[in-house]
């Protein structure tokens, strides 16, 4: 597969680039999504995905992935430009706590500080995927339609 950065924006209201992700939005506190905006998507965007995922996270699947997936979102209509905190809308993918949904970060304790990455990809199809997807799933299925992409990168460590 191949994904390259495009000139979309994600931002969040919750955290900066590089800054550290409140305790709200962690398995530590209310455990809800942040809120998350994308802007500057490419002409032709007609759906968008989210994925979180920790690469800091000391495991490695069967599969020869990597880190720990906290959410998978998809089937985001093209006309969408955001996502409110605790987003419970759209299609949900299974993530690595064996749950379909957001699992906010909460690496072991004392593993020091963990950088999550929350990524937008822009579409150029309005897919119907069905729920459940992971995350090599899902990137799997939609690589042929990625048009545009970026980043947020938050950290989080635990006391």
């Amino acid at each position: 597969m191949g994904f390259a950065l495009s000139d979309m924006q994600l931002t969040s209201s919750a955290f900066d680039q590089g800054g550290a992700i409140p305790a709200k939005h962690t398995g530590e506190g209310e455990d809800v999504s942040p809120q998350l905006a994308w802007s500057n998507a490419p002409d032709g965007a007609s759906s968008y995905a989210v994925i979180c995922h920790d690469p800091d996270a000391p495991l490695i699947t069967k599969q020869g992935t990597y880190g720990f997936v906290h959410w998978v979102l998809y089937n985001i209509a093209g006309s969408a430009t955001s996502l409110a905190e605790g987003a419970d809308e759209h299609t949900k993918g299974s993530n690595d706590f064996g749950k379909q949904g957001y699992g906010g970060p909460m690496p072991p304790n004392g593993h020091g500080k963990h950088q999550y990455y929350f990524w937008v990809l822009a579409l150029n199809e309005e897919l119907t995927l069905e729920g459940g997807l992971t995350m090599g799933q899902l990137l799997e299925r939609i690589e042929p339609n990625v048009i545009g992409m970026n980043r947020l990168v938050g950290s989080y460590q635990r006391a």
